[in-house]
């Protein structure tokens, strides 16, 4: 019988991961979960002092949605590579979706490897994150 990750080629989408609207208490929760307590995305006043209208998310958090589309995709232990490059900024109540595209395959060892354009975008169609990822197929 054939499994899905067998059927995977060039041009496969990952099924999207639409989040809700990033909330200030999405914030507060990540900047403990994470440690990162930088001011400007948990203090409104201090967003303003650095010249921004408002907290924005950590860059971090989208970068932790983009591995949750990975691994409802694949189990974690077939991940080989994994990078991103920040775009723009998410702004609180902004609506992230994660999206990912096959863009190549090929044969590695006892299985094929594929790589995977990954992309968050806001509603709006801001990238704000933009990616790869390597992952191992059967």
């Amino acid at each position: 019988m054939t499994t899905v990750l067998e059927q995977v080629a060039v041009g496969t989408e990952l099924s999207p991961l639409a989040l809700p609207p990033i909330s200030r208490t999405t914030l507060a929760l990540f900047a403990g979960a994470s440690g990162d307590h930088n001011a400007i995305h948990i203090d409104t006043d201090a967003a303003h002092d650095a010249g921004l209208d408002d907290v924005f998310a950590h860059g971090m958090l989208s970068m932790a949605y983009l591995g949750r589309l990975l691994t409802s995709w694949v189990p974690q232990a077939r991940l080989r590579h994994w990078s991103a490059r920040f775009t723009a900024i998410t702004p609180v109540h902004g609506e992230p979706t994660c999206t990912g595209t096959v863009t190549a395959v090929e044969a590695a060892g006892d299985g094929r490897l594929a790589t995977v354009d990954l992309k968050v975008t806001l509603a709006d169609g801001t990238v704000t994150l933009s990616g790869t990822a390597t992952v191992v197929l059967p």
